[in-house]
């Protein structure tokens, strides 16, 4: 295995792991945070630990499987990979801070944001994968016609 390809290897599974560690943590803050809730919860909170292990971790293992050579084929890599991680962490955000609302027992209008901008993100870097995956795709059939 070439240096390039043992690199990109490391990134995605660097990727996988803070994910990992990120959903554990967020587990963590909600029963910590339910400790000092008097005995509130919130279902938003509960759940928020799904983003970075389904959006996150799936993604990026099934990344690992499917397109094995993603960060050395694609030049456009990185704005996937920074959109899609800001969607996420927007979208994690905003479910904790919903769920600290729920708890507090009061709302505001500007979770919707958190929602909209975090889809946005993720929408916008998935797009940016997709167009790079197709774009690699119809070189890599023109090459093969070419011989």
């Amino acid at each position: 295995m070439d240096t390039k390809k043992k690199s990109q290897k490391k990134q995605i599974r660097r990727t996988i792991w803070s994910y990992l560690i990120v959903s554990i943590l967020m587990i963590v803050i909600n029963k910590v945070y339910g400790l000092f809730g008097h005995g509130v919860h919130s279902a938003v909170m509960t759940w928020m630990f799904l983003y970075p292990l389904l959006g996150g971790v799936l993604l990026f293992i099934l990344m690992d499987r499917l397109l094995p050579d993603t960060t050395t084929r694609f030049s456009g890599y990185r704005l996937f990979y920074n959109s899609y991680n800001s969607g996420i962490a927007v979208l994690t955000t905003g479910s904790f801070l919903k769920g600290v609302f729920d708890i507090a027992g009061t709302n505001s209008s500007y979770i919707a944001l958190f929602y909209a901008v975090g889809w946005l993100f993720i929408v916008l870097g998935l797009t940016v994968l997709l167009g790079l995956i197709l774009k690699g795709r119809k070189i890599c059939l023109f090459e093969e016609r070419e011989q």
